[in-house]
């Protein structure tokens, strides 16, 4: 006979079940490079409202980073994710200089044996489509996934949005969201180049030193504590010393000579 309280606790631990199949049902994946906009959980949530994955169910406090990433102009950037739950299908990646509203919508899904059955494919991609059928898979990823995408030479901005969505075939729709996840990163593109994770700007080491023609100038020179003011050269006062010492050990000399001389 089952007791009482276990007859209690065998439907609670149903419904717990089924409430985390429910949340991991499907692919999760987290933006690791450039950085995400959003924060995100341990599987990439808040992740399935459009454009940004700007949702927030309650149970995952997700706040703006406020990181904006710094490009140049036509650079190649790296973008990484991470895969949490397995789910076949691929990714796109696109840019909006403007507005997140300016992003591409979803691609048009044709239903299969399931809603989300495939999706056309930009091949070659038109901006602002940067890349799309990224990381193709039917089996599960071992590690994180790298790629590059190269950015338009044409285009710069203070506060654009890298998006990378996930399109998850032979799945069901997710509300919302449907067959897509999403994440993006702010970023910046300018025609200067990023300044280096120290703090320095690249340029900044050249117009320190005052330029290679004046150090040429002053080569053989000494300097002081690198303040750029040049000191004449002359004897050190180490050598000065040694001079004085050593006309005083002559004069000395001389006149112990005189003395035994009478």
């Amino acid at each position: 006979m089952v007791h009482r309280s276990l007859r209690r606790i065998a439907p609670m631990g149903a419904l717990v079940a089924l409430s985390l199949f429910a949340r991991n049902a499907g692919a999760h994946f987290i933006l690791e490079a450039p950085a995400c906009w959003m924060s995100q959980d341990s599987i990439g949530i808040p992740e399935k409202l459009g454009p940004c994955g700007d949702e927030d169910d309650g149970t995952d406090a997700a706040t703006p980073t406020g990181t904006v990433t710094a490009y140049q102009v036509g650079a190649t950037i790296t973008v990484t994710i991470d895969e949490e739950i397995f789910h076949p299908g691929h990714y796109r990646i696109a840019l909006s200089t403007t507005d997140r509203s300016q992003l591409p919508a979803e691609p048009l899904v044709e239903a299969g044996a399931t809603p989300c059955g495939s999706v056309p494919i930009e091949d070659p991609p038109v901006f602002p489509v940067l890349a799309d059928n990224v990381f193709p898979h039917t089996a599960p990823f071992t590690a994180p996934q790298t790629t590059t995408v190269t950015l338009p030479s044409s285009v710069t901005c203070t506060h654009c949005t890298l998006q990378v969505i996930e399109f998850m075939s032979d799945h069901g729709l997710n509300v919302p969201g449907g067959c897509f996840y999403h994440h993006c990163a702010d970023i910046s593109v300018s025609t200067v180049l990023p300044e280096p994770s120290g703090g320095m700007d690249s340029g900044a080491s050249s117009d320190a030193s005052g330029g290679g023609d004046a150090g040429a100038e002053n080569e053989n020179e000494p300097t002081q504590g690198g303040c750029g003011c040049s000191v004449p050269v002359g004897p050190s006062p180490l050598a000065s010393a040694g001079i004085v010492a050593l006309a005083s050990a002559l004069i000395a000399r001389m006149r112990r000579r005189r003395t035994t001389a009478r």
